[in-house]
């Protein structure tokens, strides 16, 4: 395999979640999925790792990533082995599954994907550590500060976000989860995709950075929504214009938001990426 994927060396971030807006739309649940397979099946085939911040159930968008990667290995550089995607877990979430099932997951996904355990503190935390644990059930403190450490490890160990969908009640943090993950790379000044299309809490925030124009009206405000006021469409920092982001922030046609999402990730990071493989080769020449 060449040394030159586009997207190879990079780790990209993912955050999707269920949108209440499907039906209101004309979509179904199908729509939302459908466009987190195909992005993040580019994404594979240009050589970029997938990172993810979920829980495990079943039929969740957790194992929609897990069955992708298995069909699409990703498309690496050469020498790079690595799996394609990581999903993490933070302390609230895997101290509630048992070390039997993550035993049994881990081993399922051996080849494909990793699963990161995270502490509190957002550090990692190795299986071995894992089991020498006695847990509690967390609190609501512990799942709010839990959440938020693994969303700023994931932002430390990645080039850039993703952006879809996203449920705006019966969250556990601070805010929506999409919310709080779009913040913090807004912060960072990390690349930020923004697919509003499918509604949801990624919606929201492309109405209040004026990428969408004509806003729900009828949408409850929602907890840290505020905090992005005063930014804009230069904030996201990713390599797309103005106009680009707005269609981005609109758009609900999956082969549009795709392409779109991969020239800003182009204009952003291939180059870098290009360098970052050079490099390596460089110091394997003899």
């Amino acid at each position: 395999m060449s040394y030159q994927e586009v997207l190879g060396q990079q780790a990209i971030a993912i955050s999707v979640s269920d949108s209440p807006d499907m039906t209101v739309l004309g979509l179904d649940d199908e729509h939302l999925r459908d466009a987190m397979t195909e992005i993040a099946r580019h994404l594979l085939a240009l050589g970029a790792r997938l990172v993810y911040g979920g829980d495990l159930r079943q039929y969740g968008f957790s194992e929609l990533l897990f069955e992708l990667v298995a069909r699409h290995r990703r498309d690496a550089d050469e020498g790079d082995h690595r799996n394609g995607i990581s999903n993490y877990l933070a302390w609230p979430i895997h101290i509630l599954t048992s070390i039997p099932d993550l035993e049994a997951k881990i081993a399922d996904l051996k080849g494909l994907a990793d699963l990161v355990l995270l502490r509190l503190d957002g550090s990692r935390l190795s299986m071995d550590e894992r089991r020498a644990l006695t847990v509690s059930t967390p609190n609501e403190s512990e799942w709010s500060e839990g959440l938020t450490a693994m969303r700023q490890t994931m932002l430390v160990e990645t080039s850039a976000r993703i952006v879809l969908g996203g449920r705006l009640e019966g969250y556990k943090g601070a805010m929506p989860g999409i919310a709080e993950e779009a913040l913090l790379s807004i912060h960072a000044k990390q690349p930020l995709y923004i697919l509003g299309g499918f509604g949801g809490c990624a919606r929201d925030i492309g109405e209040t950075l004026g990428l969408i124009s004509k806003p729900n009206t009828q949408r409850s405000e929602w907890s840290g929504r505020m905090d992005f006021f005063g930014y804009s469409a230069i904030d996201l920092n990713n390599g797309l214009t103005q106009e680009e982001n707005m269609i981005l922030a609109h758009t609900s046609h999956v082969d549009q938001a795709v392409a779109l999402t991969l020239r800003g990730l182009s204009n952003v990071l291939g180059e870098k990426s290009k360098k970052l493989s050079l490099n390596d080769k460089a110091h394997h020449i003899p």
